[in-house]
């Protein structure tokens, strides 16, 4: 596909964001491509026009993205409805999903340019918040849905249903539900298991669950899975891709399926998805340089 616009979306907190988008934009001119940005950024920048973050896939064939994998998982909400390939440039060492480093960023735009470039489609997830009857909330997320008590000294009950059938009521500090994307991030660090990005699984991961049997559940893509909160008190919490909160009160649930929606991420020439995982997981190397003795 031919790049003529780029879109840009940034954490435009971050010191070397705004010589990066100068320098983008330096590059950009001098191949004809135009360049669009994000509102809030044009304002920061003292820059005229601007396009609302929900509407900036529909004018551009590109995001970039500079931050890090937070600015990557917001970028990769608001653009899910128009396809569009997205470029992660890491602003400090490289994430999980922005792959490049800064000093890669003129290199992996010229590779774009000449169209040399692959993408990898991640699996997103679609999330409604119910109370009662009603909808109060829905969205996606690239990475997780979140339910835990919050400030409660208590932990949870959390009813979880697959497909209309029951599974078990997690007695918890809360539940973790994980794309593959995800299974590096929260759901990780709770013990849960890495998943390929290409395995299209749900990764459901009770938080300190008061059962030791209470173990992490892959299910496959098409599973439907409901959430109910059975707890005394405040509730608990919600929270889709750690950016997005919604306060929860018993009796209400939270139902989770595979979207309709996918990310497209620019992938490295440099470095494959063994290798990102070796780099943040700080894995030793091989004796043998992974040859066969």
């Amino acid at each position: 596909m031919e790049i003529r616009r780029i879109g840009i979306i940034a954490n435009i907190r971050k010191e070397k964001a705004p010589e990066l988008i100068i320098r983008l934009k330096e590059w950009a001119k001098g191949r004809g491509v135009e360049v669009v940005l994000e509102r809030e950024i044009a304002k920061r920048m003292a820059e005229p026009g601007g396009v609302d973050r929900e509407d900036i896939g529909s004018r551009v064939d590109m995001i970039v993205a500079f931050g890090g994998d937070g600015t990557l998982l917001m970028a990769a909400r608001s653009v899910r409805k128009f396809n569009v390939p997205i470029l992660g440039i890491n602003l400090g060492a490289f994430g999980y999903l922005t792959v490049f480093n800064l000093n890669e960023m003129i290199d992996a735009l010229e590779m774009i340019y000449r169209g040399d470039y692959r993408t990898e489609k991640r699996m997103m997830l679609d999330v409604e918040v119910h109370s009662g009857d009603r909808t109060i909330e829905d969205g996606s997320v690239l990475n997780d849905v979140v339910i835990n008590r919050g400030n409660l000294s208590r932990m949870v009950d959390l009813e979880v249903i697959v497909d209309d059938r029951y599974l078990t009521t997690y007695k918890a500090d809360g539940l973790i539900v994980s794309t593959p994307t995800g299974s590096t991030a929260y759901s990780l660090s709770a013990g849960g298991p890495i998943v390929f990005p290409m395995l299209h699984s749900i990764i459901i991961n009770p938080i300190c669950p008061h059962t030791l049997t209470n173990r992490p559940v892959m299910l496959p893509e098409n599973a439907g899975i409901r959430v109910v909160l059975w707890s005394k008190g405040m509730g608990a919490t919600a929270t889709l891709d750690g950016q997005l909160s919604y306060d929860l009160r018993s009796g209400d649930s939270i139902v989770i399926r595979k979207s309709k929606y996918v990310t497209n991420l620019v992938t490295s020439p440099r470095r494959d998805y063994l290798q990102i995982l070796r780099s943040k997981l700080g894995w030793g190397g091989s004796p043998t340089g992974g040859k066969r003795q």
